[in-house]
Formats: structure tokens, C-alpha cells, sequence
């Protein structure tokens, strides 16, 4: 860490419209530097520097905020958050049957029941949240599961529609599988599974690509609804210190998704926002044009039908990748693994494919595609064995069309290897990683995939030290879209659950975690030129927090409020 030093901008600049002093100014530059207080000018940061230098600069017409030694941040960059999905995960499209709202069951049914009393016969009940590792019955007994059963004593004429924290399985009733025609004779699509009681029945239990057959039966929100849900998404991120995210999928393969969360009509929504100068972040789109299970033509077609996007401002919102579905998710025992579940089974990928063989040539031919095509690449995968496949096939890519600056990554990345990190820092490609998902599952993991594998799950530091540019973020609606927690989970990786430390040999520092939130991610987003760090000249993107950040105990930072949020250089909260 280096001295206050100062920079400003060159000599005959009008004065600062904004001047924060009196503080400590992270300005996450290359040298992580630390001032005393910054200058705004009108959309751009102005000058950095020590408290005399910057109320020197001041004009009459200048607001000077004391900080009285409270911490100044770029604003934070969510790297991987679901902006429309997560919009419409609250009402009036859902209700929360999450943790903490939620301890059991018996709890989820009445909160369901109550819905039911309130809805007509003919509407859907929709949720979002559930997670067994939280429900006191399947605490209490590992056999036991939510059942279809357990909804329709309280909702049997409501069809009902849980999708579960991770957003990778569906929980339905007996009244929404005959709505969607899902029997005993149903096969699922590929890439998703059906549980099935002993009798050939359906649980109601629907995993991966599965839960697109209820989902894709929901009432579609209109673009007026979908403008909303975004904008009252983007005031609570302001609340946070959040002014730029990553959209991470949307296009045709996103349709059947829960209230089309991941369609290309949320890209209308986006753009007419952006349009009318109502769009209060900056938000990076990665396009998604085939679905969970699908194939290399599914890729052809959606990017046929999407081309890239245009948008008013390129710097608000930007089409700038592909999204790829590689496998499902660990705690659904989906990750295709090298080693096998304790239970039995690697996991498998969820694309398409007869044979395991079949579906990894048919992965690496649709990011063949997307690389051919121009795109940066963002890839869903989670298991070691599906991230080696991603990873080689990145590098494959390159190999027979190169381009210099691609900035391909891996998304999620939970079990991926020593091999693979050093092939993604060789080629200059990324990784995008979850912390609060490992502070939220990390108990539930060490029986999932035992406890060795369960401890080096997301290895931030591996990462790090092998030269990968690793970006950290919430999936939201996954984890609430909180970075003081992200921060604090990459720093101690402790269980939510117990309080455990899970791996501690992957903990970094805070300026590393803080880089994962702020300037990576700028980089994700080929965006580092003109965001991501306080430097003059860059985006007048800022956060004030209400306390000194450097030296505070870990455990306290996610106490830590957002006192001011500065958005192109305009206040947009103030608490």
C-alpha cells in the first residue's frame, strides 16, 4: 500500500461539481493507493489526492462532503447478478420461501397456504429460496425431501411453482405437473432430470432442464412490468454501492426460464431504459442463445436471431459476450465430477448428447461457435471434470481462429484444477467466482462431496496465485446481491450454518477481494479503460461506506452501510 499521492487532471478545468474529503479514498488502482479525498466533475473523476489539494480545487458551486475519516470505493461491480430474474423473484411475481424466511417445510406450506387463500383457483403460486440444507425435516431425516405431497395439502386447486435457492430445480404440486401434461411416462429433456417415487410417479422434484417444463407454463410479465422489476432492482443496488453488473443470459435459450427471467424480452426492457435515460447502471449483457440442454445449432440459431444487439449508450449496457451451459450444480449432485459422490455417480454435463463422450464434443463445438462469432465467452460450470472440458475447449478455439484479447471465462468454477488454472492465466482468460455461495452451503457440501473436496471448493487464492483474474460476485436471486458478505466470505470462508472455516488456505486479503468486486470485473467487461478504479478520467462511479475499511476486523465488515452512492457522477442514494 502506497502513500496518499495525488493526480489530477490537466490545468484550466472548471471546478469540481463534487468533493469528497477527509477520508479514506481505496482507489483499487494498480498500486492499490490510498488518498485523503477525491474531486467529481460533472461525469468523470477529476482528481485524487490529499484533503488540501482537493478543497483547493473547489468552486463556489461545489458540494464538499466531510468524510470524516469514512471510506470512499469505486463503485462495485456485481460480476455475475441476475438483474430481471432477480427483480421478479419479489412481488408481486413470487413469494420468498428462502432462508431465513423460512425453517421448514411445514413453514414453506403455509406460506404457500396463505397465498393460495388469497389467489383465484386458476392462478399460479410462484416461489423462490427453498434450500433442504435449511428445512428442519430434511435436517432431521436424510431420506426425507420436499414431495409434491406437501403442496397440495395446502393448494390443491393452485398450481404451484417453487424453484429452489439455487435456481437449478423446481419444486411443483400435483395440480402444475397434470397443467404441464408431466406423468409417469414424461421424459425429461435433456440436460434434466425427474424424480420419481418408488410407484413411477413424479416427487414434483424437477432438476436442471427439467424445471422448464413448469416454468415455461408461468404467465409471461409484459416489458412495461420487466422495465419495472429492473429499475427497482437497480435502487436497491444503489442502496448497496452497486452501479455496474453483468446480466449473465439472455436470449431465446433463456424462454422457458422462471417468468422468462432470462429472455430476450428483459434485453427490451434493458435497452428502452437505456433509451429514455432512465437506466441508472451499467449493465454488461452476456447473450444466451441456447438453453440448458441444448446444442451447437441451438448456439447458430439464437445468435441468428440475436445478432448483437445495439444500445443507446454502450457505456450503460452492452452486449459484449456468449452464455454457455457446461453442467448443473454440486449440491444437486449435477457437477460432472473426475471422482465420484460418496453416494455414487459423477454428475454429468447438460448439454446435448446420448453419451457423455457425445455431449462434451457437443460443448466444445458450441464454444466453437461463439468464439468464431466474435464473442467473449462466459461459461456455466462447476465440476472439475466439466471445467478441464471448458477450459481445453477455450484453448482449442484459440487455437484454430485466435483472437489476442477475448476474455473467455469460466462461471462458478467450484472445483476447478491446478492444469486449468494455469491454462486460463496463459491465455489471459478468467474466472468467476461466488463467495457467499460457499459461506451459505459450505456445511452442506461436506456431505455432498466430502469434505476435503468441500474445502477447496471456489479456490480464490489458487487462483490468484497461479496468475487467473478472478472476479467475485452474488448470483442473485442465488445470494442477495450483498459484496460486503462476498468480501467477508473470501476473507475468512467461514459456514453461514456453524461459523466452521472451510478451507482457510484459500482466504486472500481484503485488496484482493476488494479488486474482485471492482476492478476485475471492469476488465471482465471490457471496461477497464474507463471504470472499475479512482482515477481521473474514469466514470464518476463511487460508493461512501460509514466507517475506515483498511485494518477492520473481517467479522465486522458486514456491518458495514452504504452511506452515499455516486452514479455517473450524479448522487443517486444518500442515507
Amino acid at each position: 500500500m502506497r502513500s496518499p499521492v495525488s493526480h489530477t487532471a490537466s490545468e484550466g478545468d472548471t471546478a469540481p461539481t463534487l468533493v469528497l474529503t477527509g477520508g479514506q479514498v481505496l482507489t483499487v488502482d494498480a498500486a492499490f493507493t490510498v488518498a485523503e479525498g477525491v474531486a467529481v466533475r460533472g461525469r468523470e473523476i477529476l482528481a485524487v489526492g490529499s484533503d488540501t489539494e482537493m478543497r483547493a480545487l473547489a468552486g463556489p458551486g461545489t458540494r464538499i462532503v466531510e468524510l470524516g475519516g469514512r471510506t470512499v470505493l469505486p463503485g462495485i461491480n456485481d460480476s455475475h447478478l441476475h438483474g430481471a430474474a432477480y427483480g421478479m423473484t419479489k412481488p408481486p411475481f413470487a413469494i420468498d420461501v428462502g432462508h431465513p424466511a423460512v425453517g421448514s417445510i411445514s413453514d414453506i406450506a403455509a406460506t404457500v397456504g396463505r397465498a393460495a387463500l388469497q389467489a383465484p383457483d386458476v392462478e399460479w403460486i410462484v416461489g423462490l429460496g427453498w434450500d433442504p440444507g435449511y428445512l428442519a425435516e430434511c435436517l432431521a431425516d436424510p431420506g426425507r425431501f420436499p414431495h409434491r405431497r406437501d403442496l397440495d395439502a395446502v393448494a390443491p386447486d393452485h398450481p404451484v411453482c417453487l424453484t429452489d435457492f439455487s435456481s437449478h430445480m423446481v419444486w411443483a404440486n400435483s395440480e402444475a405437473l397434470r397443467r404441464c401434461g408431466i406423468d409417469a411416462d414424461t421424459a425429461p429433456p435433456p440436460g434434466g432430470v425427474i424424480d420419481h417415487d418408488p410407484d413411477g410417479r413424479p416427487t414434483g422434484i424437477l432438476r436442471e432442464a427439467a424445471g422448464r417444463l413448469v416454468q415455461a407454463e408461468l404467465p409471461a410479465p409484459t416489458i412495461a412490468q420487466r422495465r419495472q422489476a429492473i429499475q427497482g432492482v437497480i435502487r436497491e443496488l444503489h442502496t448497496r454501492g452497486i452501479t455496474s453488473y453483468t446480466e449473465p443470459g439472455l436470449g431465446p435459450g433463456g424462454a422457458g426460464t422462471l417468468f422468462g427471467g432470462l429472455s430476450t424480452d428483459n434485453w427490451t426492457a434493458y435497452a428502452e431504459l437505456a433509451a429514455s435515460g432512465e437506466l441508472q447502471a451499467r449493465v454488461s449483457v452476456l447473450l444466451l442463445p441456447a438453453p440448458m440442454g441444448g446444442s451447437a445449432d441451438d448456439v447458430r440459431k439464437g445468435l441468428a436471431e440475436l445478432r448483437r444487439p445495439e444500445s443507446a449508450d454502450p457505456r450503460l449496457l452492452r452486449a459484449i459476450g456468449v452464455k454457455v451451459f457446461g453442467d448443473g450444480v454440486p449440491p444437486n449432485r449435477t457437477a460432472w465430477m473426475n471422482e465420484p459422490y460418496p453416494e455414487g455417480g459423477h454428475g454429468a454435463l447438460c448439454v446435448h448428447g446420448a453419451t457423455p463422450a457425445l455431449q462434451a464434443d457437443e460443448l466444445r463445438e458450441m464454444i466453437r461457435v461463439a468464439h468464431e462469432a466474435g464473442f467473449q465467452l462466459g461459461v456455466h460450470v462447476t465440476g472439475d471434470r466439466a471445467i478441464d472440458t471448458v477450459v481445453d475447449a477455450f484453448v482449442a478455439a484459440n487455437e484454430a481462429a485466435p483472437r489476442p484479447d477475448a476474455r473467455h471465462y469460466v462461471i462458478h468454477g467450484d472445483f476447478i484444477g491446478p492444469g486449468s488454472l494455469a491454462k486460463l492465466a496463459a491465455h489471459g482468460y478468467g474466472v468467476n467466482m461466488n463467495p457467499a455461495i460457499k459461506w451459505t452451503i459450505s456445511d452442506l457440501m461436506d456431505e455432498v462431496v466430502g469434505p476435503e473436496r468441500s474445502a477447496y471448493q471456489w479456490p480464490v487464492r489458487s487462483a490468484l496465485d497461479a496468475g487467473v483474474r478472478v472476479c467475485a460476485s452474488s448470483d442473485a436471486p442465488i445470494t442477495e446481491p450483498d459484496w460486503r458478505q462476498g468480501v467477508a466470505s473470501m476473507m475468512l470462508r467461514e459456514s453461514k450454518a456453524s461459523g466452521r472455516p472451510s478451507g482457510p488456505e484459500q482466504c486472500v486479503r481484503l485488496a484482493d477481494a476488494l479488486r474482485a468486486y471492482t476492478a476485475t470485473p471492469a476488465w471482465q467487461d471490457f471496461a477497464d479503460d474507463y471504470k472499475g478504479t479512482l482515477e481521473p478520467g474514469r466514470a464518476a462511479d463511487l460508493c461512501v461506506l460509514d466507517r475506515p475499511l483498511l485494518d477492520l476486523d473481517p467479522h465486522e465488515i458486514t456491518e458495514v452501510r452504504v452511506d452515499l452512492t455516486v452514479f455517473d457522477g450524479q448522487v443517486v442514494f444518500e442515507r
